[in-house]
């Protein structure tokens, strides 16, 4: 059911974008990678296949990761995380959903430092967060970068203790994308 949920979801934001193409910046291959520093050992994942949608109109940023794209050094890492972490089975995305706060013309060129205040979604916990970004507007494309942490106790993600000096309780998170007009 939940897995009907996140393409539900996925198809709505697709399909909202085709709906006003005219004020709506949109990809499918932006970028999501975190990094997990601990004790004794780092992990880090990619994933180069977000879908993004940005509405200039209404400021509304949105986008959808689905867990099993995340590509990891290890095999057995990447097992891990969607089995005994992340349980992508149940949970098969994250997801942002919100609005940019500051009241921009984002129709002319030029670098923002902006906020978003919205919904983030893991592992089917949502919590409402302000995640910075810089935004540029360019030639008829838009970039999105940030950075942010994620505790993993906001949502949910539990860490056995016997590995517990192995996975960090915060994870750094960093997005990039750049879309252009549908």
């Amino acid at each position: 059911m939940k897995n009907y949920k996140i393409i539900f979801s996925f198809l709505l934001v697709v399909g909202y974008c085709n709906l006003h193409a005219q004020d709506r910046f949109y990809t499918k291959s932006g970028q999501i990678s975190f990094f997990s520093k601990a004790p004794l050992e780092s992990i880090e994942a990619g994933n180069k296949n977000v879908t993004c949608v940005l509405d200039t109109k209404t400021g509304q940023l949105q986008f959808v990761v689905l867990m099993k794209g995340f590509e990891f050094k290890k095999a057995l890492m990447q097992e891990h995380f969607n089995e005994k972490y992340m349980e992508s089975e149940r949970f098969p995305a994250a997801s942002f959903s919100g609005k940019i706060i500051e009241d921009l013309d984002l129709t002319k060129d030029g670098t923002y430092e902006v906020r978003a205040k919205g919904d983030l979604e893991i592992h089917g916990v949502k919590q409402i967060r302000i995640i910075k970004s810089k935004l540029t507007v360019s030639k008829g494309k838009v970039s999105i970068d940030t950075n942010f942490t994620v505790p993993l106790s906001d949502h949910n993600i539990t860490i056995p203790k016997i590995v517990g000096q192995k996975i960090a309780t915060e994870i750094e998170v960093f997005f990039s994308s750049t879309m252009v007009l549908n």
